[in-house]
């Protein structure tokens, strides 16, 4: 069980991936959790990451890779995980890809379709984000920095729907439902026996 949790921010994602988490007794792993430990932290990674944070602009790609590496290296992590927050890039994608072929010993092996990762897009209109955003009240919260954070993410996430649509292993979900509805259709839509 290997899933990537992708939409903008403020689709749900984390919510979702912590419900299913837990349901299915498998590590939420959430780049965004980390990062902002790192920043309370004032580590030296937390101190990098935050100028980045601050701008609304993704934490750069290597900086996210070792994160990930070291947290899917975890022995916790062996039965399956829940990715939130990564990849954000096709870059971050294709790393994601060769990761996973070392941690399985499958150098040159093409991901399973069917049993292996699943990518699941949450869908919610920009509007929606932003209402929730705000309504949110975190101090990095306001308007003109979630207007440039969804630009982010259009212009560099975006991308990664079609990556994983080529390669039939995208699940979309309308995330502008009730939390309940939502996870009633991913658990639905990412069942084992499916």
């Amino acid at each position: 069980m290997q899933f990537i949790f992708m939409g903008p921010p403020g689709a749900g994602k984390g919510t979702q991936a912590q419900i299913l988490g837990a349901l299915w007794k498998i590590p939420h792993i959430s780049t965004g959790e980390i990062l902002r430990a790192c920043v309370v932290a004032k580590t030296a990674l937390g101190l990098k990451a935050q100028a980045y944070m601050d701008r609304g602009e993704l934490v750069p790609d290597q900086l996210l890779m070792d994160i990930v590496q070291e947290r899917l290296n975890e022995p916790d992590a062996n039965a399956g995980w829940i990715l939130d927050g990564f990849p954000r890039t096709v870059a971050q994608a294709t790393f994601l890809d060769k990761l996973l072929q070392e941690l399985s010993g499958a150098e040159g092996s093409t991901p399973n379709p069917k049993f292996g990762l699943k990518a699941v897009n949450l869908d919610v209109p920009d509007e929606i984000l932003v209402s929730r955003l705000l309504s949110r009240g975190r101090q990095d919260d306001n308007e003109e920095t979630i207007r440039r954070r969804l630009q982010v993410y259009r212009e560099q996430t975006e991308p990664l729907i079609d990556f994983y649509s080529g390669r039939q292993q995208l699940v979309a979900v309308d995330g502008d439902r009730a939390m309940e509805l939502v996870t009633a259709e991913l658990q639905q839509s990412l069942s084992i026996d499916s």
